[in-house]
């Protein structure tokens, strides 16, 4: 209830609910609306700005003239997941049964809220790294828990082991854990990771991992399987969707791999939010999933590639930014620029008079002013409009 001064200061009932309150809408979408009205180039929001692979989007039309158009399985067309278990097996470590251990969602989004409303209850807490994906914040405060964060410290993106300790009590219900990461470029460590899993034990806690830049790794990073730790199976829930890695952000086709008992909880509240995932791009999923070991040796390569043209553009423009491990974004320090603003209005300045969107970085962070000299760019696109994206920053600043 709020007072309301039109009715003489009588408390009426709020219009939005306490919990939507707690949360502003997206701000990397709000960037790429920012872009597309002053016709900036849009390293704010990651998707591609070059096509996904031909097999993929054949595989999809020879679907929908299959008249694949209606309901597949709530959790999942069975070919679906027979693919996701096959590649899980492949790159992943070990055998999951795609009849009881695996949800298809709409994309890892869905799947994310998905497995908070299924394993956790309110006041229960949850612990994220920091910076952070913006989504788990406010999937958090909508299965009803209680956000607990853990700082990764620049330059490397490192946490102390005593920190994350001192954040595990008799409430932990979860762990969030985003390798290769999302803002940071972060791929953690086998150690980092038995740290990690030695505490969830330890507690009882569940690790929640988001995968979805699995394959999205530079230099010698490697990607370790949290699951594959020993005794984590049975406390580990993989996130990963086609949207990264297959370019096909606006498909909205994730899954969720999890022990047989989570995954019954998954699939209830998976199906009373989204029903299922659209039914001909799941059969068109299948064919990607097997697509040869060569076609992620490329992908690496060409990211590879796109890495270092932004970074070499964000250094000539007099941005302070450390090359990333993994997944396609670049944090940057914009403090040694003549500016005088924090991060949001930096990057409204990018997009207004310089024509590049980024993302405000403040928007990683729980205490806004932690990212208040920092903003995060994206390179999934082109070598023609990263190069073009460079060189409007070194014009602006330069």
């Amino acid at each position: 209830m709020i007072p309301d001064a039109r009715r003489g200061g009588r408390f009426v009932k709020a219009r939005g609910s306490i919990k939507a309150a707690r949360f502003t809408e997206s701000v990397i979408r709000e960037m790429t609306r920012l872009a597309s009205q002053h016709g900036a180039i849009n390293l704010a929001q990651g998707f591609p700005d070059f096509p996904a692979p031909a097999a993929l989007k054949e595989a999809a039309v020879q679907a929908i003239r299959d008249d694949m158009n209606q309901y597949a399985i709530t959790w999942g067309a069975r070919e679906c997941r027979q693919a996701i278990a096959r590649k899980f097996a492949r790159f992943g470590g070990f055998i999951v049964d795609p009849e009881r251990e695996i949800t298809v969602t709409c994309g890892a989004t869905e799947a994310m809220i998905a497995t908070l409303l299924a394993v956790v209850d309110p006041g229960d807490e949850v612990i994220i790294f920091e910076p952070f994906y913006e989504n788990y914040g406010p999937d958090s405060i909508l299965s009803g828990a209680v956000p607990r964060f853990v700082s990764l410290r620049a330059p490397d993106w490192s946490f102390d082991p005593d920190d994350l300790a001192r954040a595990f009590n008799a409430r932990t219900r979860a762990i969030i854990i985003n390798t290769p990461n999302n803002p940071t470029g972060k791929v953690f460590s086998r150690a980092e990771l038995d740290i990690i899993a030695g505490l969830c034990r330890e507690h009882d806690v569940l690790a929640i991992t988001d995968e979805i830049y699995e394959h999205i790794l530079y230099d010698e990073a490697e990607h370790v399987v949290l699951a594959t730790l020993p005794g984590m199976r049975e406390l580990t829930i993989t996130i990963n969707a086609l949207s990264k890695t297959y370019s096909v952000t606006g498909w909205r086709v994730g899954y969720i791999i999890a022990p047989a008992d989570l995954t019954a909880s998954i699939r209830k509240t998976h199906d009373f939010l989204t029903v299922g995932a659209p039914a001909p791009l799941q059969a068109a999923a299948a064919t990607a999933l097997d697509f040869p070991d060569s076609y992620y040796e490329d992908l690496r390569r060409g990211y590879v590639e796109r890495r270092d043209i932004l970074h070499n553009g964000l250094l000539a423009a007099g941005l302070k930014a450390n090359r990333p491990q993994g997944a396609y974004y670049i944090m940057a320090d914009f403090s040694d620029l003549d500016f005088r603003g924090d991060d949001t209005a930096f990057a409204h300045h990018l997009i207004t008079e310089v024509g590049v969107a980024p993302v405000p970085g403040s928007s990683f962070f729980n205490n806004p002013v932690d990212g208040a000299t920092i903003i995060r760019f994206c390179f999934p696109k082109q070598h023609a409009t990263l190069i073009e994206a460079g060189q409007r920053l070194v014009r602006g600043y330069r």
